[in-house]
């Protein structure tokens, strides 16, 4: 079921958006060459327990999950890009971090990734995470009332296929609420002027995805890490998106942070 927001529960999630893009920062910073994955995703709790917030991950456990996820953040590194589950693992120099992050803040959950390299950058990591975070801007421009579903899609699509990205569609956006995931699903490629109408007060995570040379995914032996098929890196751009009559708000904005 779709469900609409008030202006009123629009304003009860900012505390949500603004605690999620508060840990990404702190987290962004704190990864470094030699960090260690599990100290992240113990940073990460601490900080969700200090705050009396709840982790949206920790019990999760859908049907494409092994288990219940067990951490409070998902760390893709290098070749993973989706749902990666924190082990122990020390950055290295060069390596591509996506870290995915989701809590329920007084009953109301934000939604948001991020995609950075520690230590010394290699030009097309930078170019692939850089096309995330352009086709997450193109699908929140496209995120009006009076759109549909397929124009933030075709927004996202766009941008990737002209940078030279395949797409793949079994993953993308997804309603926000009460719950981290619910109606509708948002690929990232699909039809302009196709599906269900944008009205105020959907909210929605919007996070574009791609991989550097294919669109195939390959599910780690831990049963919820995703990594491409050939080997190639992924990055991975989330936010989470209010629709209103003035225009998209973007809940977990991390600008205020003096970060993107």
């Amino acid at each position: 079921m779709i469900e609409l927001r008030t202006p009123a529960e629009i304003e009860a999630m900012r505390p949500a958006g603004r605690f999620v893009a508060e840990v990404l920062a702190a987290l962004r910073d704190d990864a470094r060459v030699g960090t260690n994955l599990l100290a992240l995703d113990q940073r990460a709790h601490e900080m969700i327990r200090r705050a009396g917030a709840e982790s949206c991950y920790i019990d999760y456990h859908p049907s494409f999950g092994a288990s219940p996820f067990g951490k409070v953040l998902c760390t893709s590194i290098n070749d993973a890009v989706l749902h990666g589950l924190p082990f122990d693992y020390a950055l290295r120099d060069g390596d591509l971090v996506s870290l995915d992050f989701a809590v329920a803040v007084d009953g109301w959950v934000a939604d948001s990734a991020v995609s950075f390299v520690v230590g010394t950058p290699r030009d097309e990591d930078l170019a692939l995470i850089d096309t995330t975070q352009r086709a997450l801007s193109a699908a929140i421009d496209a995120a009006e009332t009076g759109h549909r579903i397929g124009d933030i899609s075709a927004a996202v699509a766009a941008v990737a296929r002209a940078d030279g990205y395949l797409i793949n569609t079994d993953f993308g956006g997804h309603g926000v609420g009460r719950t981290m995931h619910g109606d509708p699903h948002v690929p990232n490629d699909g039809k302009a002027g196709r599906g269900y109408p944008l009205r105020a007060g959907l909210v929605l995570a919007l996070e574009p995805w791609f991989l550097a040379s294919t669109d195939q995914l390959i599910t780690d032996p831990d049963g919820w890490t995703l990594r491409s098929a050939d080997g190639s890196r992924g990055a991975h751009s989330e936010h989470t998106v209010a629709i209103t009559d003035d225009g998209p708000i973007v809940l977990t904005d991390r600008s205020f942070l003096g970060v993107d």
